[in-house]
């Protein structure tokens, strides 16, 4: 149990299929220290082969798709975990800070130390972690979330005689969130994740809810609390002081007028904001680079050499 002034992670995911790994996957990038547990009954597991995924024009088959996924969570940073989660549970209180926001991985300024409670995710091994946020990622069942104790999250339905409970698939909101603060549920949830493409998107809207969330608790007004994750030319910067200007008067124009934060803290975190944003401005040469790197990861993945066309069987005359 934690009594401690930081959690082990940021971010805990249960669930490493599509919703999990898409969630982790956003988390992760943005800085978020992130578990990701991986050992429950999969859905996608049924599946003989996956063929309406984007990307994939010849279908992929599940194994090399979750060996894809897992791989991209890892390359962002998550912590892969293969283990089968138990137990959630509460600790902490409203005045548990989760961490020294001076090494805050979210990069933000660093004069606001965050509070809440967390929660502590114990697996089926006893191994216990600590987190400021849960998300929920598992399509089948939710009662490891049973020791949180609200009753609203499971409904009772008849089934052959016999009164059974299960998750309320509407227990929380479109983007993820719950009742209980820092409480996130991606899967399972009504009509979304009944296709493995659908789920990735439900899990990636959950994993910027959490990153929202984290940059309204380090003192981001609401109307910037949204990050946008996207990598542009570098070419669009025709002159970088100017454009850092102009990012800079935009977030000033977005700051409310009733904001009750100080100016200095204002101004930390508008050019915290204003790093995020060059960031995401990359040279030709480093897109080549990535590009390489990426073709190779999956030629790693795949076993062939990406070069040779030996691996592949000559089309029929």
């Amino acid at each position: 149990m934690a009594d401690a002034a930081a959690f082990d992670y940021d971010v805990a995911i249960v669930g490493g299929g599509p919703t999990g790994c898409s969630a982790g996957l956003f988390t992760g990038r943005y800085g978020l220290e992130t578990v990701v547990f991986d050992r429950g009954r999969s859905s996608l597991q049924r599946c003989a082969y996956l063929e309406n995924y984007l990307g994939f024009p010849g279908g992929v088959d599940v194994e090399t798709f979750y060996g894809l996924i897992h791989d991209h969570v890892e390359a962002a940073g998550c912590d892969l975990v293969s283990d089968l989660v138990e137990a959630v549970e509460l600790v902490g209180d409203d005045e548990t800070a989760t961490a020294d926001v001076a090494g805050d991985s979210g990069g933000d300024a660093a004069d606001a130390a965050a509070t809440g409670p967390g929660f502590a995710v114990t697996t089926q091994s006893g191994e216990t972690v600590t987190a400021r946020r849960v998300v929920a990622a598992a399509r089948y069942g939710g009662d490891f979330l049973e020791p949180l104790g609200d009753d609203e999250m499971f409904v009772t339905y008849e089934y052959d005689g016999e009164t059974r409970t299960k998750f309320d698939r509407d227990y929380a909101d479109v983007e993820g969130r719950t009742p209980i603060d820092g409480l996130y549920v991606a899967a399972p949830v009504s009509e979304v994740n009944v296709q493995a493409i659908m789920s990735a998107g439900q899990g990636a809207r959950v994993g910027r809810s959490v990153i929202t969330d984290h940059r309204l608790e380090r003192g981001y007004p609401e109307t910037l609390a949204r990050h946008w994750d996207w990598i542009r030319p570098e070419t669009e910067l025709a002159d970088e002081e100017t454009a850092r200007d102009d990012w800079r008067e935009r977030f000033d124009s977005r700051v409310p007028d009733d904001c009750d934060l100080s100016a200095a803290r204002l101004r930390e975190l508008r050019e915290a904001d204003v790093e995020r944003q060059r960031e995401m401005y990359v040279s030709e040469e480093t897109v080549e680079a990535r590009a390489e790197r990426g073709h190779e990861r999956l030629v790693d993945r795949l076993g062939f050499d990406a070069g040779s066309e030996s691996d592949f069987d000559a089309a029929p005359e």
